[in-house]
């Protein structure tokens, strides 16, 4: 018997381990990854331009709310909004505990670009707060 004194390793058998080398491979892995970064940041600017665009329209505060009675909460209404857009603004009364005790929709007309309103929400409780929930524009 004679021993071999070669000991390089010798290559695998051609089309045993597939055809694919690692160059292919990470050259389609950054091409996938690069699509799916287009892709969320072509997300983002989408919903923050929504977001934007709903925002410039109608937004609406309550700066100030009063405790009137048992059953009775004053509060403050301002909107800004783009000139022509009428909506609707929801506001809410909480009692102590965080359950809801009243809430209100208020229209707001389309002339103007400001509108303030002091309006009354009535309730099924003691109201502690005064919220706006939000302003939808009418389309």
């Amino acid at each position: 018997m004679t021993a071999s004194s070669d000991t390089r390793p010798s290559a695998p058998p051609t089309g045993r381990y597939g055809g694919r080398s690692d160059q292919e491979a990470d050259r389609r892995l950054k091409l996938v990854g690069g699509v799916l970064a287009v892709l969320l940041v072509a997300l983002v600017a989408w919903l923050g331009g929504s977001y934007l665009l709903r925002e410039t329209k109608l937004n609406g505060t309550v700066p100030t709310f009063q405790i009137v009675s048992d059953s009775e909460v004053q509060a403050q209404l301002s909107v800004t909004k783009s000139s022509g857009t009428a909506g609707t603004c929801t506001i809410r009364s909480q009692a102590a505990d965080g359950s809801v005790v009243g809430q209100l929709d208020v229209q707001v007309p389309k002339a103007g670009s400001s509108f303030v309103q002091v309006v009354t929400i009535r309730t099924t409780a003691r109201g502690t707060t005064a919220e706006l929930l939000g302003c939808t524009p009418t389309k």
